[in-house]
């Protein structure tokens, strides 16, 4: 029976974290991983290969749409949709590979399997029982699914079935209108595929600004996306190459029905906790099947913790990323601390979505009316110069303190520009701090800064 300070069950982006920082900080780890590769969800199924397949898509875009006005002329690419999920996988590989190094180089031990949790302090996998001064669950979600649809990841798919399509469909129904339904939907977009979305709210990428939506449905229709809002779908009928998706306006008695070649259900997630034996521990969890936690990420059980996507707030790899590193401060006797006000969302469309802090709506539901700076990217000549100039940066700024409270922003590089906002609101910056910071020329940033110079006297190119 081997020993340990700490063993963490799951390896994507929360455990493996985890274990590194806990390794780091002087604690025997081990990771239980019942995969044939680490990085969980996120590398292998998730954020990695999506990101690979929007880059090759997006490429395949240029040709097609911006090289011949830059004066790259000739026949555009044909697509090897066999080569480019080769590609991808080639980029699943490099990334995994890198963390089972990071293990080595750390001492950490990878015990391959799927975990239960006998009692605490006691975690079985197979028939070996290991033993735990402290446990951290990191086991991470799965695909939610509707009543009615049954998902063969064939025709019927989830995220990880439309990574490994056996060819590009002519019509693809992609149900949720969330960042999974929207990356992947504007990948097969780009790829030649008819794609409808069908979204049960009547905004596109719920709980994000409602500029963001208005703006971002609309560039996405013009990229050929079709959109039905406001749709609760009643269920999907398959059979081996066909689908059909019936759904009923929530506005409207009448059922309507779409003809599919494929159909991706992208209606969320859920915490992945099969297996481990909570119920019999007694371990408390949320009305939503979540694990409670309390503000050091402890259990109601002593020596077991939990992390990441099976507990509250937003199921993304980074937030998962804090609360591991945090954690491992905590067994090692440090303070662990997360922000969780200043955790950004990014979808990686083109262009691409990024948001951090309050929304506008959120701030005057709770009787703060905040001042607001916003500019376009049609004045940024950076944008301009690659074909990029839709979208915005709008900063959401308390009226009398000028301190940031949230930001969003739709553009070039947005997934990456956040992170100026970021840092600023860890500060306590204001808008005028920002206005006030000289900005490299041309970069897509200025626009950061035209949108805080329009929260003062305006802002120069608008």
């Amino acid at each position: 029976m081997a020993s340990y300070d700490v063993i963490i069950i799951g390896a994507g982006p929360g455990g493996y974290v985890s274990a590194i920082r806990c390794a780091q900080l002087g604690l025997k780890t081990a990771v239980v991983e019942g995969r044939d590769t680490l990085g969980g969800t996120c590398l292998n199924v998730g954020c990695i290969p999506s990101k690979a397949l929007l880059h090759a898509s997006h490429m395949l875009h240029e040709a097609e749409h911006n090289f011949a006005a830059m004066g790259l002329k000739g026949k555009s690419p044909s697509v090897d949709f066999k080569q480019m999920l080769s590609y991808k996988d080639d980029v699943i590989s490099q990334n995994t590979g890198g963390i089972e190094f990071l293990f080595k180089k750390n001492k950490i031990d990878w015990i391959k399997g799927w975990a239960t949790i006998p009692e605490a302090g006691k975690v079985k996998v197979g028939d070996d029982v290991h033993e735990a001064k402290n446990i951290v669950i990191a086991s991470g979600s799965e695909v939610a699914t509707l009543p009615g649809v049954e998902v063969d990841e064939k025709v019927v798919v989830s995220s990880t079935g439309a990574l490994e399509l056996g060819k590009i469909p002519k019509k693809l129904v992609v149900i949720g209108a969330g960042v999974i339904g929207l990356e992947l939907g504007s990948v097969y977009a780009r790829l030649g595929s008819e794609v409808t979305v069908v979204e049960y709210m009547d905004a596109i990428c719920p709980g994000f600004d409602a500029d963001v939506q208005r703006s971002f449905q609309r560039i996405l229709e013009k990229q050929g996306l079709k959109f039905i809002m406001g749709a609760a779908v009643q269920g999907v009928e398959a059979n081996k190459t066909k689908a059909k998706v019936t759904y009923k306006p929530k506005k409207g008695d009448a059922e309507e029905v779409i003809d599919a070649d494929v159909v991706l259900v992208a209606t969320g997630r859920k915490p992945y906790v099969e297996g481990l034996g909570l119920d019999k521990l007694g371990l408390k969890m949320t009305e939503r099947g979540q694990i409670a936690t309390n503000a050091t990420w402890a259990t109601n059980l002593p020596g077991i913790y939990a992390i990441g996507d099976v507990i509250e707030g937003p199921m993304l790899a980074h937030k998962a990323e804090d609360e591991g590193m945090a954690v491992a401060e905590v067994l090692a006797g440090k303070h662990g601390h997360v922000n969780y006000g200043v955790i950004p969302g990014v979808v990686y469309t083109t262009p691409e979505v990024a948001t951090v802090g309050a929304t506008e709506a959120q701030l005057k539901a709770d009787g703060l009316k905040p001042k607001i700076g916003k500019f376009m990217f049609m004045g940024n000549a950076r944008a301009k110069a690659v074909h990029q100039g839709e979208g915005f940066v709008k900063l959401i700024v308390h009226p009398e303190t000028d301190r940031i409270l949230g930001a969003a922003i739709i553009g070039p590089g947005a997934g990456d520009i956040i992170h100026e906002l970021c840092v600023a609101m860890e500060f306590g910056a204001s808008a005028e701090d920002i206005a006030l910071t000289c900005h490299a020329h041309p970069t897509y940033s200025e626009a950061v800064r035209e949108a805080a110079l329009a929260c003062g006297d305006g802002a120069i190119h608008s």
